[in-house]
């Protein structure tokens, strides 16, 4: 698995934000269209359907400040013995008749996104729910090299700037 801006993508998934564990709710997206599994029974939605595809109370913080936070909860951690569970954020699936709102846990280390990823991400969601962009280039993508691990920062901001067309 690699994680690529808010995206958590394998050989043959992507979601946005870590994919979900058990009954925990999480967004996933497909050729077919959307999923939140742990909604209810579930809920899916076809690319058709969706209008947009938004983020909320994402942590996002440049370089310097990532790495101050994360040094901070590394020292909290081994101080206190307590671990914690990744930042969750929420994700809002919305269609003409309905706005879903799923929580999901950050997918990046620290649970903080660098600024430069956030802003790509957000462009790629949006471009995913008008049909500007393909699911299809993620789903290529991690079939050839997920297994590989999460690349560098500059190889993610540009696959990031190609699936977006930015």
């Amino acid at each position: 698995m690699a994680m690529v801006g808010l995206f958590w993508i394998s050989e043959e998934s992507v979601y946005v934000g870590a994919e979900p564990a058990g009954a925990a709710s999480g967004v996933r997206l497909s050729r077919d269209g959307v999923a939140a599994p742990g909604i209810g029974e579930g809920r899916f939605w076809t690319w058709d359907e969706v209008v947009r595809i938004e983020t909320h109370d994402v942590a996002v913080r440049s370089g310097a400040r990532r790495l101050a936070a994360m040094a901070f909860d590394a020292a909290l951690v081994a101080v206190t013995g307590d671990g914690v569970l990744p930042p969750a954020f929420c994700v809002d699936v919305v269609t003409a008749e309905e706005t879903v709102r799923a929580d999901v846990f950050a997918a990046v280390a620290g649970g903080i996104y660098l600024s430069s990823e956030y802003e790509l991400s957000t462009t790629l969601l949006q471009r995913l729910a008008d049909g500007t962009a393909d699911i299809a280039d993620l789903l290529a993508w991690g079939r050839d090299h997920a297994a590989e691990g999460t690349p560098p920062r500059e190889e993610r901001e540009a696959l990031l700037r190609k699936w977006a067309g930015a």
